[in-house]
């Protein structure tokens, strides 16, 4: 029988409405990102604000942050240190939607190319004569241009 409080999650019931497996938030819990509290047992009971936790350490993942940066952010309530790792990250963050971007844009003439062989195609010659142009002064913007 369950000593569990009433509202209280097991360690198993948290995991379960995350899709995690257990190790998962005790690993969390060893790095400082979860403090459980514990039932007359000594087993792990997690409240709403675990749950919401959880789900906010997620989202930061989701954002590509590391658990040492969530660490971080979750122990920076408010103020510069806050804004510093933010700031970061979207910068990081800016630089692989750029990256994407150009990809796309390298994929997008291939398929709107209309020359029987694409190395001959002017437009995606303009797109490897930037992209070389990049490796030797800095990335700037990659843009489609139209097919002639």
């Amino acid at each position: 029988m369950k000593s569990t409080p009433a509202g209280a999650l097991s360690i198993g019931e948290l995991a379960e409405h995350y899709g995690l497996a257990t190790h998962v938030l005790r690993h969390w819990e060893s790095v400082g990102l979860l403090a459980p509290g514990r039932d007359t047992a000594g087993r792990r009971v997690y409240g709403q604000e675990d749950l919401l936790r959880v789900g906010a350490i997620l989202c930061a993942k989701d954002a590509g942050l590391s658990l040492a940066e969530i660490h971080a952010l979750t122990s920076a309530r408010a103020g510069a240190p806050r804004r510093v790792l933010l700031a970061d990250r979207r910068a990081a963050l800016l630089a692989d939607i750029a990256r994407l971007q150009a990809q796309l844009a390298l994929v997008e003439c291939g398929l709107d190319c209309p020359h029987e062989d694409l190395l001959t195609c002017p437009n995606f010659q303009a797109i490897v004569a930037r992209r070389a142009h990049e490796q030797d002064h800095g990335p700037g913007r990659v843009g489609t241009p139209g097919h002639s």
